[in-house]
């Protein structure tokens, strides 16, 4: 089974309780809300020990933010981004403007 984790941006998040989980047969899908990048990083790290093989970031993510996630990973997880322009949850700003 694919273990899998979408990190989404959030105010206020606390990575350690704002988690759900949905499990398929084929992949168990782990949703985590962040505070910033440093958040982000930290748990991609703790991830990959745990497992992981994916992870997805949100749209919020900016070039910088995902870089830092890949160099996190170390090549233990692929990484993937959903895009937008303006994330429109961080006030349709890249988070590589805020963090």
């Amino acid at each position: 089974m694919l273990k899998a984790a979408f990190l989404f941006l959030a105010g206020g998040a606390d990575s350690k309780a704002h988690r759900a989980v949905n499990a398929t047969p084929a992949v168990e899908l782990t949703s985590i809300g962040v505070k910033d990048y440093a958040d982000a990083v930290a748990v991609a790290k703790e991830l990959v020990n745990e497992g992981y093989g994916a992870i997805e970031l949100c749209g919020g993510f900016g070039h910088k933010g995902t870089a830092m996630i890949v160099d996190a990973v170390e090549g233990k997880a692929a990484v993937g981004v959903v895009r937008f322009d303006g994330h429109p949850g961080l006030d349709n700003k890249s988070g590589d403007l805020l963090f």
